[in-house]
């Protein structure tokens, strides 16, 4: 391994740093976008039922509210509940606008890494090249060695490059999809919470 870094010259030390920063963005993505933990399947219910025995203060809310990125949104909602429907809607949208910002981050960082990592690849194939060539100019095709050091850096550095820029690139389309299929989990969750919310003050307040 390390005779292929060096084998690869500066630039292979640039994209193995692009290698573990894109592994790190990785592992911190898978746990931070599982799904039970944005939106917790029990939480919903929970909120109800302490709804319905008035357990919901100040101290609750908090408490909810740094409980997970869907404990956050209904939180938001219900500490305007009282101000109506579209008021309500609107601190739900706006909580959630910051809870989907959360869920995006580190992303473009990895598109980012999926994208230069073949260029630098690139570079170092080019760079590669004209050491191959400055050699030949200098010393002619005898010295064997020389050019197949050159040849060695060019390759070395493309298939380093391709291989950090795929999987980088498939993990960034899998978090876009997830943080996708997350946000419209959310979105129909808090959908529902408002409506079911509203309708049992309507018949609470009701004749």
């Amino acid at each position: 391994m390390l005779e292929l870094v060096v084998a690869g010259g500066w630039l292979m030390i640039v994209i193995l740093l692009c290698s573990v920063a894109a592994l790190a963005i990785c592992i911190e993505r898978l746990y931070a976008l599982n799904p039970r933990r944005v939106s917790p399947p029990e939480l919903s219910a929970s909120v109800w039922e302490k709804l319905r025995h008035g357990q919901l203060g100040s101290e609750q809310l908090r408490s909810l509210r740094q409980s997970s990125p869907l404990g956050r949104i209904l939180a938001a909602g219900l500490a305007n509940a009282h101000h109506g429907r579209e008021v309500m809607k609107d601190s739900i949208e706006e909580a959630a606008g910051h809870v989907v910002h959360e869920l995006e981050r580190y992303l473009n960082t990895l598109g980012t890494i999926a994208a230069i990592a073949p260029l630098l690849g690139l570079l170092g194939t080019v760079v590669g090249m004209i050491k191959v060539f400055s050699e030949i100019m200098v010393q002619g095709t005898g010295n064997a060695s020389a050019l197949a050091g050159g040849i060695s850096e060019a390759l070395v550095t493309t298939a380093a490059g391709l291989s950090i820029a795929i999987p980088a690139l498939a993990m960034h389309r899998f978090f876009t999809g997830r943080v996708d299929e997350i946000v419209l989990g959310l979105e129909q969750e808090s959908i529902r919470f408002v409506d079911a919310l509203h309708a049992r003050e309507g018949t609470e307040t009701g004749p």
